[in-house]
Order: C-alpha cells, then sequence, then structure tokens
C-alpha cells in the first residue's frame, strides 16, 4: 500500500476512534421512567414493617406560610420526596415527580383512595425554591382533586434539621475556583409514611415504579398497623 495512503487512512481511524471517544455515555434510565418489568406483588400478599416513626419540620407552603410536616401526616398515607425544581438529572428528582404524577394518576381513578392519600414535594434549594416557584412548579404536575402540596423552607436551620431527620444527603456543588455551580448533589429518597406516621418504606432510584409504590400503599391500608 502507498505510505502516503497508510498514513492517510490512519489518521482517519485515530480520528474517528477519537470522536467516538468524546460522546458521552448514554444515560440509562431508571426503572420508574417505563413499565414495570414484572408483575408486583399483590396487596394482600405481603405487609410492610414500620422502619421509624416520621419526624416534624418547619416548612413554608405555597402560600408562604409556616407549618409543620406533623400537620401533614397521620390523616392519610404520604408519600413524601425531596426534590429540587432546577435538578437537571433525569433519574434524580424529575424521577421522583415523574413517579408522584403516575402515583397521583392511579390514586385518581379511585376516588375513595383519593380520600386517603397525600403526596408531598418538599424542595432542599431554599435560596432558589420560595413558596411562589414550588406553587409555579407544582401546578404543572398536579391535577385537579389532588391532594399534593410542594414546600420549601423559611431557614437554612429549617432545611438542614429536616434533612437530618430524615437523613438526606446534600451538596452543593462548586468548581475548583469556589464558584457555586447551581446544582446540588443528592441521593434520592422517597419516603412511603403511614397514617399512625410510620415510615413504611424508603424507595432509591432503582426501586421507585409507580406501579409497585400504589401496591405498598394498598398494602398498608390493608395491613395499617405497622408499629410492633
Amino acid at each position: 500500500m502507498n505510505r502516503r495512503i497508510a498514513v492517510a487512512l490512519a489518521a482517519v481511524f485515530l480520528l474517528g476512534a477519537s470522536a467516538r471517544h468524546d460522546h458521552p455515555a448514554p444515560v440509562v434510565k431508571a426503572p420508574g421512567w417505563g413499565v414495570l418489568e414484572f408483575d408486583a406483588p399483590a396487596p394482600e400478599s405481603y405487609a410492610l414493617p414500620a422502619l421509624w416513626r416520621a419526624r416534624d419540620g418547619r416548612v413554608l407552603d405555597e402560600s408562604d406560610q409556616t407549618i409543620d410536616i406533623a400537620s401533614l401526616l397521620g390523616d392519610k398515607v404520604v408519600l413524601m420526596s425531596f426534590i429540587y425544581t432546577s435538578c437537571n438529572d433525569m433519574n434524580g428528582c424529575p424521577l421522583a415527580t415523574h413517579v408522584l404524577a403516575g402515583v397521583q394518576r392511579a390514586v385518581l381513578e379511585d376516588p375513595a383512595l383519593a380520600q386517603r392519600v397525600r403526596l408531598i414535594s418538599i424542595s432542599f434549594d431554599r435560596a432558589h425554591d420560595t413558596p411562589s416557584v414550588m406553587r409555579d412548579y407544582g401546578s404543572k404536575f398536579r391535577a385537579l382533586g389532588s391532594d399534593w402540596p410542594f414546600l420549601t423552607t423559611a431557614t437554612d436551620r429549617d432545611l438542614e434539621e429536616l434533612l437530618d431527620r430524615y437523613d438526606q444527603w446534600t451538596v452543593l456543588d462548586y468548581d475548583p475556583e469556589g464558584r457555586y455551580l447551581g446544582t446540588i448533589s443528592h441521593v434520592l429518597r422517597v419516603y412511603l409514611i403511614d397514617t399512625d406516621r410510620f415510615v413504611r418504606n424508603i424507595y432509591s432510584v432503582s426501586f421507585l415504579h409507580k406501579d409497585t409504590v400504589i401496591n405498598d400503599i394498598l398494602s398498608i391500608l390493608k395491613h395499617p398497623s405497622g408499629a410492633h
């Protein structure tokens, strides 16, 4: 082979390999974005033991009024998530809100069940997610007749205490020069709380799916005594 042609072909190959390596790895969607790939256990076939008693904390509602988390617990089964509205991690906050919206749709199909379930989304980006931001964000997802408050906190101390009580890990992201990047690293945790105010399940990214959550809700309604 002509040496010039060989060199040119080698250069093309190397450039092609380099270009391929420059592409980011495809993002694998969490199971909650798709159809459940197995049959979820029937609600009457299992019980979820109590993990620990749900903790209280001060939050701001969408009208900028201070309320206690405890005031939202006890009368209904609660599915609660910590999020921030500008999260760009598909398998983070957007997944949590997507699954809660799916649970909302399923719950509203049964009027009796709709009266027994409350969804809660709480922001851990207090600086940006003001009550008005949370109200606008919630309006994109909350359906008519749904009990789904979108909450934030008034002070750093209120936020830190709440996150600590629910073992919700978050870290603000900074560049090497110490400039805040506007993103927050966090671990996805969604809490299922019964009417006795006990946490009955904690969902991570790999186990958060509307079908299993609905069956868990039905299960604890059938087996309401979570504490032993």
